[in-house]
């Protein structure tokens, strides 16, 4: 695998940035969770001014092999049917895309539809869906090599129009298996607690659901005595997946803030930052889902999401959501007055 090379955001500015905060003209903390977004991304950025500049989103597309054990609702092609959509601006990426002023990047890494002749997709097909995993890993090594590379090649093309925000969202029927496995074995919590409904599932189908993971993880766990998080990114991810943990570690490298979405990507952003523990501090967290065992593993990660609005559709829309508020504490630094320049007593 690519090795990445993440620094931990210099603290020496800390005491700049929290007096700058401090004398904005507010009581102390009185805007809260404002203040410590601002500081974290003024550590990102290593600046008193911050800037989102150039704000883009990657939805990325894939497959999965486990879909074939009904395992989720909606069917397979559900995946390349609402890729085609994207491209006509007709779903909720789109429409919050929109909204705040994000570039889309549309991208196949592993949809099991031949989409090479639809303009708008960028195709960056690794393999026609992933294997089945209850029978056999995902992916092999090279195709988990090559879509960390999707993700790092995309990022890429991001830095270079000047991206310093990124947004990562998918677009894969049966993705919430896949997520319910890593976090089961990356973050030690029983099987039971990290499985849900899905797209909509009943209590039947998640049961069954549960039944088939179980079984996939005993496999896995067989085989492997021992295992880190590459093992189980490829025995069990999607190419959109692993290509969301390339592109996040990628952002984290170019110092770009990194909004994490829901369930899935929630669970890209705990691989991520098993293989790379400082990535975490590029990171930024969404929203908090429907998806049973989601709070769990924002628990497990320390992580505190911005919002919390009953959103379960993917996509990256609840990362998108949350965009307005990390809006709201950049231009605290950038537009809000400050006592002396104000001609106002300080006050607490």
């Amino acid at each position: 695998m690519r090795k990445f090379m993440i620094e931990k955001p210099d603290e020496a500015l800390r005491p700049a940035i929290q007096e700058k905060i401090d004398n904005l003209n507010k009581p102390k903390g009185s805007l809260g969770r404002l203040e410590s977004l601002a500081m974290q991304v003024c550590l990102i950025q290593q600046t008193l001014s911050p800037s989102l500049a150039h704000p883009c989103h990657l939805l990325l597309g894939g497959d999965h092999g486990i879909e074939r054990e009904g395992v989720s609702l909606s069917p397979r092609e559900v995946t390349w049917q609402q890729m085609i959509n994207f491209t006509r601006g007709g779903g909720g990426v789109n429409m919050l895309c929109r909204q705040h002023g994000f570039h889309l990047r549309i991208v196949d890494v592993g949809v099991d539809y031949e989409l090479s002749a639809v303009p708008g997709i960028i195709n960056r097909k690794i393999a026609l869906g992933t294997r089945n995993f209850l029978f056999e890993p995902a992916m092999t090594p090279d195709e988990f090599d090559q879509a960390i590379g999707v993700g790092v090649e995309l990022v890429d093309e991001c830095e270079a129009e000047g991206c310093r925000v990124l947004c990562i969202g998918e677009m894969g029927i049966g993705n919430t298996s896949p997520s319910s496995l890593w976090m089961h074995l990356l973050c030690d919590i029983p099987l039971s607690r990290c499985v849900g409904a899905g797209s909509g599932i009943d209590a039947e189908g998640v049961r069954h659901k549960y039944d088939v993971l179980q079984r996939s993880c005993q496999r896995f766990l067989t085989a492997h005595k021992t295992y880190g998080p590459e093992d189980v990114a490829r025995e069990f991810g999607g190419y959109e997946m692993v290509a969301a943990v390339g592109a996040m570690l990628r952002a984290a490298e170019w110092r770009m803030v990194v909004l994490v979405d829901g369930f899935i990507m929630s669970a890209a952003a705990l691989v991520a930052c098993r293989l790379c523990p400082d990535a975490q501090k590029y990171m930024i967290f969404g929203h908090s889902g429907d998806e049973s065992g989601h709070r769990l593993m924002l628990d497990a990660m320390g992580a505190q999401p911005l919002l919390n609005l009953g959103l379960r559709l993917g996509e990256g829309t609840g990362a998108l959501c949350a965009f307005p508020i990390l809006d709201s504490a950049v231009r605290m630094m950038n537009e809000m007055n400050n006592f002396s320049h104000a001609c106002i007593t300080k006050y607490f």
